[in-house]
């Protein structure tokens, strides 16, 4: 007689993938709520920069009200001025879901960083080792010809990967160039490889908010001018004094905006079109991201859209 094979030692391939996905500004988070409420799920933030303490207007982070209503992971796990990559959130990441499993409890994972969600289907792409030599000349290079001369060198040879990136993240700018000057293949084409099935893709369940680009524009607008409201610009300043932007977090869309403000480069108004404008070209990224999977788009104003979102996770 076969004997029972033991439970994979990994939790998340242990447990239900359930994914709520969307562009930022889509209602994620309103739906989040009630879908895992009706799931008896724990909600887990896949957003890369709600992770910092701190950071939460300008990340539209679950208020604390939210997170009594339903328990919420993967938030304010270090400060700003610390480093915070994909492999520390993976690692993260799997003692929340192994808490989440003590208490007989599910997952409902919701996020807009598309990376993170790939990480979490289809594990990471290593990459070749950090050739320090090679990383120093690059950091030289940004330090003396600016950020902006690096993302543009990247995008001459791997224009799929520069137009995830924004022009000041210099650390994974520089990873691109790595990556083509030791192997001599494209980062975005490694990534393609990495991309194929793997059981944990294909028992995933992903759910999508989807609008048109004018609605998912205006919702860009009304939520910006809500988190200036709200005092955004005052967070950005009191983070930078203390305990200041690290260089992970200082990419997190807006905050350089608000320090601009603050300092007087812009006023409120070019600062709101400054950030509107980030906003919506962010948007069109994560939509380009979302086509690497297959998800089942909701319209954001269906008024089943609750009904439609918990058939599909369930089916």
């Amino acid at each position: 007689m076969a004997s029972t094979p033991p439970p994979p030692s990994d939790p998340l391939d242990r447990v239900p993938l359930w994914v709520l996905v969307g562009p930022t500004a889509s209602g994620k988070s309103e739906l989040a709520l009630a879908l895992a409420e009706r799931l008896d799920a724990e909600i887990v933030s896949l957003d890369s920069m709600q992770v910092y303490r701190g950071m939460d207007i300008g990340t539209a982070k679950p208020s604390l009200a939210e997170r009594a209503r339903v328990a919420h992971h993967m938030l304010d796990l270090v400060e700003p001025n610390e480093v915070f990559d994909v492999q520390q959130f993976l690692g993260s990441l799997r003692c929340a879901m192994e808490s989440i499993e003590a208490r007989g409890k599910k997952a409902l994972f919701v996020g807009g960083t598309g990376f993170y969600l790939a990480a979490l289907l289809r594990g990471l792409f290593e990459g070749p080792p950090v050739d320090r030599e090679l990383r120093a000349r690059l950091e030289a290079k940004a330090d003396s010809l600016g950020a902006e001369a690096l993302w543009n060198e990247l995008h001459a040879i791997d224009p799929a990967s520069a137009a995830r990136l924004h022009a000041h993240d210099v650390r994974r700018v520089i990873r691109g160039l790595e990556v083509f000057e030791q192997t001599g293949r494209t980062l975005s084409t490694w990534q393609t490889e990495w991309a194929s099935p793997n059981p944990r893709i294909e028992r995933a369940r992903l759910v999508g908010l989807h609008w048109s680009v004018p609605e998912q524009d205006a919702r860009i607008r009304a939520r910006t001018d809500a988190m200036f409201e709200l005092g955004w610009r005052d967070e950005a300043v009191r983070l930078r004094e203390h305990p200041g932007l690290g260089a992970s977090a200082i990419q997190a869309l807006g905050y350089r905006t608000m320090l601009d403000w603050a300092d007087g480069t812009l006023d409120r108004a070019g600062a709101l079109e400054e950030v509107v404008l980030r906003t919506r070209q962010f948007a069109r990224r994560q939509r380009t991201w979302y086509r690497k999977f297959a998800i089942q788009w909701i319209a954001g104003d269906a008024i089943d859209r609750l009904d439609q979102a918990h058939a599909h996770l369930v089916r």
